[in-house]
């Protein structure tokens, strides 16, 4: 059973366009964008994913080392495409245990990256790129900064501006976030429906971190 559109501010149930909106309706927030259910690794998740999306599905390249695909999740109905995606990773965490990832690209507005980064608000905030970037990571031959935001000690986070779409870098625990000085370039997955180069992903189990941030709440709560 396809799982129903929430909220990708809170995880409420929102309610369907009907005969006075052309908007989903989260009791929360007002007018959203609907977030799909989580969908799991692999080739056929992407065949449904990439044709729809309106912004870019990033994914770090090169890889970690020993690191695997291991989700996806997207923003938008039939009408709009996606206009967010998130992609989840696994992975060793240098300083022992498994480590998370997940990297969002949405339109301003969205939401869906504050959530996962545990903000209240839909964007980084005012200010947080005041200062020089924390790191900077390379797509097509142009360098993108991003700033570190302090969050707490659950989760590492980076954000900033990318193809005039807000990009966020999520890592659980906040010490997997070491590897950010690894993420030299990113890839946009959709060069691989607009013809560009093929490359081969490794896909893992669907990623618990995801399905922990992202979990529908009660309309009730």
């Amino acid at each position: 059973m396809k799982p129903e559109p929430s909220c990708p501010r809170c995880g409420r149930v929102v309610q369907p366009p009907g005969l006075w909106t052309s908007a989903w309706q989260c009791d929360a927030h007002g007018p959203v964008a609907p977030l799909q259910g989580i969908r799991t690794p692999g080739i056929a998740t992407l065949e449904a994913v990439l044709p729809h999306a309106q912004v870019p599905v990033w994914i770090p390249w090169p890889l970690p080392g020993g690191w695997v695909v291991t989700g996806f999740a997207e923003v938008g109905d039939e009408r709009t495409g996606a206009l967010a995606t998130a992609v989840a990773l696994s992975g060793p965490n240098p300083l022992g245990g498994v480590g998370e990832l997940v990297v969002v690209a949405e339109d301003p507005g969205i939401g869906l990256g504050a959530r996962l980064a545990g903000l209240e608000g839909s964007d980084p905030g005012l200010g947080f790129d005041k200062g020089p970037p924390d790191a900077k990571v390379r797509f097509d031959g142009h360098e993108m900064a991003l700033w570190n935001l302090d969050v707490g000690r659950d989760r590492a986070v980076y954000a900033g501006e990318a193809l005039a779409h807000w990009l966020w870098v999520v890592f659980a625990s906040a010490d997997t976030g070491i590897l950010m000085g690894e993420i030299n370039a990113l890839r946009d997955l959709r060069d691989m429906r607009d013809g560009g180069s093929a490359f081969e992903l490794p896909f893992g189990a669907p990623s618990p971190f995801l399905e922990r941030m992202l979990a529908r709440r009660d309309t009730s709560a």
